[in-house]
């Protein structure tokens, strides 16, 4: 886990905010039991409606409705929004179902997750999915917030490497 202290503290320096919704906090709570995260870890956000993501994140409630704020476009939006709210240069998100949900189309637990880097006046982002079939809810939960985390650190490499993000 020290690895993305190591990459946040840079150079450059960069802030990190988070947006949950499926993951429950499990990914702030992978970052914050890193030793020192206070020294990049300016908070998250867990918003499990598509109300509370679109009040506190900007996600476009429209395109949250049409999918149940489950997509990658709805992961995205969560990721720049948290970057908003917390003045973050980077951001992290998921959504997704942590258990079948056959009237929603979700005939097996599934996520996604984004991330987001201040780049210019606008932001780079990136998105991935994560399948769960046949897991119980808690480790749908675990499987994603640690894919994100993943993510997350394979992406600040890439960008420490010289790699657009």
């Amino acid at each position: 886990m020290n690895d993305l202290k190591a990459l946040m503290l840079g150079p450059p320096r960069l802030r990190l905010a988070l947006a949950e919704s499926l993951t429950c906090g499990r990914l702030q709570a992978r970052v914050g039991a890193i030793p020192g995260a206070s020294d990049f870890f300016l908070g998250g956000i867990t918003a499990y409606t598509i109300e509370q993501k679109a009040r506190h994140l900007g996600v476009d409630p429209g395109e949250a409705r049409s999918c149940n704020a489950v997509s990658a476009a709805v992961a995205e939006q969560m990721a720049r929004g948290a970057c908003l709210l917390f003045g973050a240069d980077v951001g992290a998100a998921t959504t997704g179902y942590a258990e079948p949900a056959a009237d929603k189309g979700a005939l097996a637990p599934f996520a996604w997750w984004a991330l987001a880097r201040r780049a210019g006046g606008g932001f780079g982002v990136r998105s991935g999915r994560v399948d769960c079939p046949g897991l119980p809810r808690t480790e749908v939960q675990e499987r994603v917030a640690l894919a994100a985390y993943v993510a997350l650190v394979a992406w600040l490499r890439e960008t420490a490497a010289g790699r657009t993000p």
